[in-house]
């Protein structure tokens, strides 16, 4: 534990309970990339009064902290993260009355909520099936998918069905806000700027037929397949640079013969070249160094500058 014993552990220990921070943990087995280095704390936060908790105690005493959901959409470095991580595993879905469902910032999208709602004939968050996240990533990074088969002709945004988020704010207010304060966008929300905390969502849905909702998941499981990486045989974090309108990255990358190209463990996607995958034992540092490649490449050939959307996280 490199530096923990240079932060306040004992009075850590003594707000989030000694036997809930565990040391020198590994992370990797915490990310889609199977990919990272260990943290010097990590807390497990299985209420949203712990995790608004677990942040406050962070903040107040000044230990350098991370919170870490789904695992997807992040490079964790191979040195792992300095300092506390505070891993979101808040859980509780509550059915309100007027189609309302309010979930905890740390339930599972795809594997929880959505089917919860499924089983209640409530449709809008159906669209997600899918894809890794937790309800606090989710509003983080604004989920989106491809509108219904056969039109596929606009992108849904979780956006459209969220009525309010329950904040741990940036001056560690608790405050629930609307959907304008969020002011979602493309990959985007406020809480790209701000260090405000979610630690529940409201959503509004709708009544749908049981058997049209599953036409539609079984539409999109079927779509992922076909273009994106089974995780459990290739771990990734999904696309790793930024959409350029009416380009796509994966094309400029494939353009540039790319697409497939190794290093070390670390390979581009063969099925689309801009997802990276760890085909078994890949470093960050190897990932890295093949995201350098596609960037320096692309830009050379075909005079596009490629930035990541994935965050890099920790010592590198």
């Amino acid at each position: 534990m490199a530096q923990a014993t240079e932060m306040p552990v004992a009075e850590l220990e003594r707000r989030l309970g000694a036997d809930r921070l565990e040391r020198d943990v590994p992370l990797a087995p915490f990310t889609t990339f199977r990919i990272g280095g260990p943290a010097d704390l990590l807390y497990r936060a299985r209420t949203p009064e712990e995790l608004a908790q677990a942040i406050l105690a962070a903040r107040e005493l000044g230990v350098p902290h991370f919170l870490l959901g789904a695992g997807a959409n992040i490079l964790i470095g191979d040195g792992g993260f300095r300092g506390l991580v505070i891993r979101n595993e808040s859980a509780g879905i509550e059915f309100l009355e007027g189609n309302r469902v309010r979930a905890a910032s740390g339930v599972m999208v795809y594997h929880d909520l959505i089917q919860a709602c499924y089983a209640k004939g409530l449709g809008g968050l159906h669209h997600f099936v899918g894809i890794p996240s937790t309800v606090g990533g989710a509003i983080w990074q604004n989920l989106h998918f491809l509108s219904p088969p056969p039109e596929r002709e606009r992108t849904i945004f979780i956006e459209e069905v969220v009525e309010e988020c329950e904040l741990l704010t940036a001056e560690s207010e608790r405050r629930t806000v609307g959907v304008d304060y969020l002011r979602f966008g493309y990959d985007y929300s406020i809480l790209h700027e701000r260090e405000d905390v979610v630690l529940a969502v409201t959503f509004q849905l709708h009544r749908t037929p049981k058997e049209a909702l599953l036409d539609v998941i079984r539409e999109n499981l079927q779509w992922r397949d076909d273009r994106h990486p089974d995780l459990w045989l290739y771990p990734s974090a999904g696309s790793i640079f930024k959409k350029i309108e009416g380009v796509g990255a994966g094309r400029l990358i494939d353009q540039c013969g790319l697409k497939g190209h190794v290093h070390g463990s670390a390979q581009i996607f063969h099925r689309h070249a801009n997802i990276v995958v760890n085909v078994g034992g890949a470093t960050a540092r190897q990932v890295r160094e093949l995201i350098a490649l596609a960037q320096e490449t692309v830009e050379r050939e075909l005079g596009y500058r490629l930035e990541p959307e994935i965050g890099f996280i920790g010592e590198f």
